[in-house]
């Protein structure tokens, strides 16, 4: 038997309204959340128009397209929801369509999977669902694929339609400090091997964090306990938990390399996690906070990043790098209500030069949700107060020194890269106060 997909019936009138006003055929991602008897599906958004393929486009779809769209929502998905697969509107033969579903579903979650930093658990599940659904009948073709396997072929899954799917599900949230200081390669570093660097020092604080201590409403519970035992149906639980990390047996102060300077992140940022209804356990809430957390960091870092390679490839040319001093602000995080029946929201990042009509407009061009400012969500995290004095490190040092942690209320990104013989350029980046 396939699996079953329990859907938000405002999906279904969503479909429909791209069915009436779309000529073409429309791509799109269903977003929801896993379980191991079940699947829910709370939204659906359709694949934002190419402006330069808007006339040729036909019923052929932009594969790369809809993967850089999928990128781009799963940052903006908190923990507990996911891209759970696509779907296409298209009156062409359902067999035909299935080859073109299969190939999208599969690079869409090879390539979400690719930037993930923590470890795949033995409960994740891996089938991914594809749907179509034809305009002009209305009707729908639901098909599944295990993603990882390569051979895999569609399986028949049961698509249902059902009012306030969410409605009661339960919120996990939690604020935890990050601490770390990452050495640089001892060359003339770019943004890209900063990235590497970065990320691999990433993996290893999402393993020490995969491994710590997680405390709901202050109490370390069994895996195999009910979050909404002995709950009444339809109400929501909201709950706050603690992760407890044991540092590194292996203290940075005990390497000596050579390095060309360093990236020290440190701060607190919010992370929370929604649950589905079907009796969730405390396993699945401390495998979903704990991702939305390094998630949450990689991103923001990923982000900035971006912005700097971008500003790298346009300052070739220039005849030398000076030694300088530059202060960054990495985005905070805004949330925003699903519009359907339930607690459950979405996130954006706000980078400090920004307004919030920026936040709308993207939420808008990625998620296809029309939201005013006052429905947004900025009071989980503010912005970061920046400390006038920076220090500039020196491009020769060798050993790296682990900083002491400090009880601050602000997650911040300092690097020092080597651009010349004698001097470093540094740039110290601040997320937010929680």
């Amino acid at each position: 038997m396939g699996r079953s997909y329990i859907v938000e019936d405002a999906v279904e009138g969503y479909l429909s309204k791209l069915c009436e006003q779309q000529a073409g055929s429309v791509t799109g991602l269903l977003i929801g959340q896993s379980s191991t008897q079940r699947d829910f599906v709370v939204t659906a958004t359709r694949t934002p128009q190419k402006e330069e393929s808007a006339a040729t486009a036909g019923n052929s779809p932009d594969k790369e397209w809809v993967i850089e769209h999928a990128r781009q929502v799963s940052r903006m998905l908190p923990g507990g929801l996911s891209v759970l697969g696509v779907f296409i509107i298209t009156d062409t033969d359902s067999k035909d369509t299935l080859t073109t579903l299969r190939q999208l579903v599969f690079a869409v979650e090879n390539l979400i999977s690719s930037e993930h930093l923590w470890n795949p658990a033995d409960d994740d599940v891996t089938d991914c669902v594809t749907l179509h659904v034809n305009p002009k009948t209305r009707k729908t073709f639901c098909r599944t694929f295990d993603v990882k396997d390569p051979k895999s072929m569609a399986k028949p899954a049961d698509w249902k339609y059902q009012s306030g799917v969410c409605s009661s599900w339960s919120m996990v949230s939690c604020c935890i400090n990050v601490d770390m200081l990452v050495p640089l390669p001892d060359n003339r570093t770019g943004t890209e091997n900063m990235d590497t660097s970065l990320k691999e020092e990433l993996k290893v604080w999402a393993h020490q964090l995969e491994s710590g201590v997680c405390l709901i409403d202050g109490k370390k519970l069994s895996e195999d306990t009910e979050l909404t035992g002995g709950q009444k149906r339809n109400i929501r639980q909201t709950y706050t938990a603690q992760i407890l990390l044991t540092p590194d047996d292996q203290r940075l102060t005990d390497v000596v390399q050579r390095c060309g300077g360093s990236v020290s992140v440190r701060g607190a940022v919010h992370s929370r996690a929604y649950l589905h209804s079907n009796k969730p356990k405390v396993k699945l809430a401390e495998k979903l906070l704990k991702r939305d957390v390094v998630s949450t960091v990689a991103t923001r870092v990923q982000m900035l990043l971006e912005e700097l390679l971008t500003s790298e490839e346009e300052s070739k040319g220039s005849s030398r790098v000076k030694q300088q001093t530059e202060q960054f602000c990495l985005p905070r995080r805004v949330f925003c209500p699903v519009k359907v029946s339930g607690p459950v929201c979405v996130c954006d990042y706000l980078f400090s030069d920004e307004g919030l009509s920026e936040v709308t407009d993207r939420l808008k061009e990625m998620l296809d949700i029309d939201v005013d400012e006052e429905d947004l969500d900025t009071r989980q995290e503010t912005p970061a107060e920046i400390p006038e004095k920076l220090c500039v490190f020196s491009a020769r040092v060798e050993t790296v020194e682990s900083l002491e942690p400090k009880r601050n209320n602000y997650i911040g990104v300092a690097m020092a890269s080597a651009v010349a013989l004698l001097a470093a350029a540094v740039s110290v980046l601040y997320l937010s106060d929680v």
